[in-house]
């Protein structure tokens, strides 16, 4: 990708640097909400295992038996249902929506899965780097290791069977490795992503670029 069209999807997500997610009712009950402004602050998930649960945003009940809804991820409400307190909901029935304003790591995220080409797991199972790749990602690290269509570069293993796994994209280096060795992934789930050697530079510039002036927000 030209580096003035890395510039520009850059520039689109400073437009609008953020997601909008919506959450609904699991399950079917009465609704019951918590915060009942739009605009109030929401946390995510918190602690080192996010085992603290996000900002309490309503109850769900159903047969005498209370259940809360938490917020998923940080930010703030942006639209409530029109729902009154104690309404009767079916699973699914849209109840909020939360503004998440993007954080720097999700903004390099989302800029590099648009720019590089996603190789993703054939099939179910469990997955590893040829020996020789490994050992070149260990020693020289993922961006200089080169692939070409047709190279084997993978090994999946199913059902105690083992099989080689080829490289069908273009002809580029590994920017990033998505999977740990030996790690279960399900059918299409990203494995690396692939970056002309040409474009390595320019995708490295933008990286940088997001990481010294994007300003995080402190909401909540």
């Amino acid at each position: 990708m030209e580096k003035q069209n890395i510039s520009k999807l850059l520039q689109k997500i400073r437009k609008n640097p953020y997601r909008e997610i919506i959450i609904t009712a699991p399950h079917s009950g009465n609704i019951e909400f918590v915060l009942k402004k739009t605009g109030s602050a929401v946390n995510g998930p918190r602690g080192k295992y996010k085992e603290k649960p996000g900002t309490l945003l309503a109850y769900l009940t159903r047969e005498n038996n209370k259940k809360p809804i938490f917020a998923p991820e940080k930010g703030e409400i942006s639209e409530l249902a029109k729902l009154k307190d104690g309404d009767f909901v079916q699973a699914g029935t849209p109840l909020l929506k939360i503004k998440h304003y993007l954080t720097k790591k999700e903004v390099i995220e989302l800029i590099l899965q648009q720019t590089l080409f996603l190789f993703r797991a054939p099939e179910k199972g469990k997955y590893y780097f040829l020996p020789e790749i490994d050992k070149k990602i260990k020693t020289k690290g993922c961006q200089n290791v080169l692939l070409s269509p047709g190279e084997e570069v993978l090994i999946l293993s199913r059902m105690k069977r083992e099989t080689y796994i080829s490289y069908e994209g273009p002809r580029g280096l590994i920017y990033i490795v998505y999977f740990k060795q030996g790690q279960s992934l399900n059918s299409g789930d990203i494995l690396f992503g692939i970056c002309p050697k040409e474009d390595l530079e320019k995708i490295k510039e933008v990286v940088i670029k997001v990481q010294s002036e994007w300003e995080e927000n402190n909401i909540g």
